[in-house]
């Protein structure tokens, strides 16, 4: 489907609507599989890893999980197609990079029915059997759900929630238990082999006997080093399945968090904490995964020591026994010494990532003593700490070694005791060296439990640390539920008080005002006049104020939250971009645009005319924090980036302030003409740039003081005349009145 020729359109009816790609059908048949389910999509959001020209399965069910809904891609043979009977719209992949849409199946008459993705909704099915469909189909279908857990807490990071992401491995870790097992099974044989050769080849020169025990020797070493290498492949892959499936619900969840969690956080204590949850990976794919393996030669080695010697394998039981005692009693005190030492290492870096971040503040005042005095207290810090826990640690190590060197050692000392002063049932040579060879494969398990135990100290200590980021509340369900009404910039405040978490007053008191669709709102007032915070409010960053915030007659809180975010263009006072090309950084937030859509951005935003003086034009790259571009180039590209999606509602949070008076002259030139057929929100210190807004919001205290045209606030609003004054004060003196209206639009142009 997609192309004039039949083999794109496997219904045969003529229906594939030959204007679209085929890279586009796949995404329109996914987008109606979506939309079945009451799942909005945007094309203009889809991203596919680089280098591709086809979606693939998992960048669209990525896509579809960003919004809310589940996906899941299948391979199915034909005959399992055909009984899908009572399903939802099911994505068929084609060959030449489309696909077709599956509405209903009949396996009794042997065909499934498939509507073009592009066909209007009354558009009928048409009945394909499997002659016609296996020449384009792939095999290969996508399966979109909506999501029915919108309500249902999200799991908590802990012990629990390790477990689950351990056993969505199972299938590999059947295979490494097994293999273990037979491992473990072949261990016994080596001893058995060295008791024969001592007892009956050495002791009666039998050449024979050596020669078969020679190649049973051989055979065993084949599948035991095969064994080994299957299982070291198999714990690779499992492991490396498991940590990316740790990051990536890590990462995920940290993106859920909201705004105001970061804003109270320090950002390196953030990252030391999260990073933490990776101590905990590598002790469960670790030292865990190796005593649980090493458990089963303990379940099969052990019996056979007590058939060889009773004596000798209760004495190795109960010294293992007794270092795990000892271990188990030092456990608490090593725990508190680990988590202290753990904290004052997060401390450490979130001193290193603060420094780093800040590096030119710390250059252009000189702040290098004082930044190393910071880190050298902190080191400090760890040093102490690490010096405790090790010190301990060694104490236990220490306490346990005599036992430890008695199963090495003191074993075979006994054992030859038991064979020399026994006459009855004394012990052979060759019983000896197997119970040796045994013996450390039963300690080390013992051992290994008891260390296990030790280890989980570290692991709660950092799995709590991970936990104090990881289960805040989150942003999931705003992101993922909600409306998504057309925007069209309508604006309602009725009654919005709001207070800052641990603030004793409040930042917005009862505002209330409105302004229609296309409106250019301008907001005034002092510095803590609630400014800015009525911005945070229309991008959803904080959203547990009290009365009612309407866009377009729609409470606020029920809009999609993602939805709402892309539907607004927001530009601050310091934005970020990150290091690449100017052209990835201003379809950051819609990775499907093509160059065409990024020429016109810039050139909505006059940023066209320096991007092309540049030697890469658009694939120029862009260094961390922005430092081969100026402050006025890197806010016209936030504008670029902000305009991109061409929202109806935009934010403009002192976008200019920290701009020289010509860069400042360039975009407010560049505003008033992006400002046609949208609502704009300006907050801004500097009144000359609002003097052409439709109305002006002014501000004092949380409260909203007056609104109105500039003219009419100039003439009976206290606040705003001040502040006019204050700013437009002739540089030899005040002349006793206000400057005239002309002089005012004057000094905006």
């Amino acid at each position: 489907m997609g192309h004039p020729d039949q083999s794109a359109d496997p219904t045969g009816s003529g229906q594939a609507d030959t204007r679209h790609a085929p890279e586009l059908i796949r995404l329109q048949a996914v987008l109606r599989a979506a939309r079945f389910h009451g799942i909005d999509l945007d094309v203009r959001d889809f991203a596919d890893e680089a280098g591709q020209t086809v979606p693939s399965i998992p960048a669209l069910a990525r896509w579809v999980e960003e919004n809310g809904g589940t996906a899941q891609g299948m391979r199915l043979q034909w005959r399992d197609l055909v009984r899908l009977r009572d399903v939802p719209p099911v994505a068929l992949m084609f060959a030449d990079g489309s696909a077709g849409l599956m509405v209903g199946a009949d396996d009794t008459n042997g065909v499934i029915w498939l509507v073009d993705p592009f066909a209007s909704p009354d558009t009928p099915p048409v009945a394909v059997d499997e002659l016609r469909l296996e020449g384009v189909w792939t095999g290969d279908v996508l399966l979109v759900r909506g999501r029915h857990d919108g309500g249902r807490k999200e799991d908590a990071v802990n012990f629990a929630w390790l477990r689950r992401m351990v056993l969505g491995e199972r299938v590999l870790l059947r295979d490494v238990v097994i293999a273990s097992m037979v491992m473990s099974v072949l261990a016994i044989f080596p001893p058995l082999i060295v008791m024969q050769v001592i007892d009956r080849v050495v002791n009666f020169h039998s050449m024979s006997t050596l020669v078969s025990l020679t190649g049973l020797v051989g055979v065993m070493a084949f599948y035991e080093v095969l064994l080994s290498y299957a299982r070291r492949e198999i714990t690779l892959v499992m492991t490396t399945r498991l940590d990316t499936r740790i990051s990536l619900a890590v990462f995920d969840r940290l993106l859920a968090l909201p705004l105001e969690f970061f804003e109270r956080e320090q950002a390196g204590n953030v990252i030391g904490r999260v990073s933490a949850i990776y101590k905990v990976r590598q002790f469960m794919t670790g030292r865990l995964l190796g005593t649980f393996l090493d458990m089963f030669t303990l379940l099969v080695v052990l019996p056979f020591l007590f058939w060889l010697s009773t004596t000798l394998a209760c004495l190795t039981v109960v010294a293992a026994a007794l270092i795990g005692g000892i271990i188990l009693l030092a456990m608490p005190t090593v725990g508190r010494l680990v988590g202290r030492q753990i904290r004052a290492e997060m401390e450490r870096s979130g001193a290193l990532y603060e420094t780093v971040a800040g590096i030119r503040t710390v250059k252009t005042l000189a702040l290098e003593p004082v930044r190393r005095e910071v880190w050298d207290e902190k080191t400090a810090d760890v040093v102490s700490a690490s010096l405790d826990a090790g010190r301990m640690s060694n104490w236990v190590a220490t306490a346990v070694m005599p036992l430890d060197l008695f199963i090495n050692r003191g074993i075979i000392l006994i054992g030859a005791y038991l064979a020399i002063t026994s006459t009855t049932s004394g012990m052979e040579a060759g019983a000896l060296m197997a119970f040796m060879m045994l013996g450390g494969r039963v300690a080390s398990p013992l051992v290994g439990m008891a260390r296990l135990i030790d280890d989980l100290n570290e692991v709660r200590s950092a799995l709590a640390e991970a936990g104090s980021v990881l289960n805040r509340p989150t942003e999931t369900r705003a992101l993922t539920t909600g409306l998504r009404p057309p925007v069209h910039g309508a604006l309602a405040f009725s009654g919005v008080s709001f207070t800052y978490p641990g603030a004793s007053t409040p930042a917005l008191s009862d505002v209330t005002f409105s302004v229609p669709a296309g409106t250019m709102l301008g907001l005034v007032g002092r510095s803590g006049s609630g400014k800015s915070t009525i911005t945070r409010l229309l991008q959803g960053v904080s959203r547990s104020y009290t009365g009612q915030l309407r866009l377009d007659g729609i409470e606020l809180r029920e809009i999609n939250l993602t939805y709402l975010r892309r539907s607004c263009g927001v530009v601050l006072q310091d934005n970020f971009l990150f290091r690449g090309t100017i052209r990835d950084n201003i379809i950051a937030g819609r990775p499907g645009l093509t160059l065409e859509d990024v020429v016109r951005a810039a050139r909505l935003a006059g940023a066209e005319e320096f991007i092309e003086r540049m030697p890469a034009g658009f694939d120029t790259w862009i260094e961390e924090g922005s430092t081969n571009i100026s402050g006025g180039q890197r806010q016209r590209l936030a504008i670029a980036r902000a305009v991109i999606s061409d929202p109806r509602l935009m934010i403009l949070d002192e976008a200019t302030s920290a701009l020289d008076p010509e860069s400042e002259a360039v975009v407010n030139a560049n505003l008033r003409h992006l400002a046609r057929g949208r609502t704009m929100v300006i907050v801004s210190h500097r009144l000359a740039s609002l003097v052409a807004c439709h109305q002006i919001c002014v501000m004092d205290h949380g409260h909203v003081v007056d609104i109105g045209p500039h003219e009419d606030l100039l003439a009976r609003c206290d606040i705003y005349r001040t502040l006019w004054t204050q700013q437009n004060q002739p540089a030899g003196g005040n002349d006793g009145g206000p400057p005239s209206v002309s002089h005012m639009h004057g000094d905006a142009a």
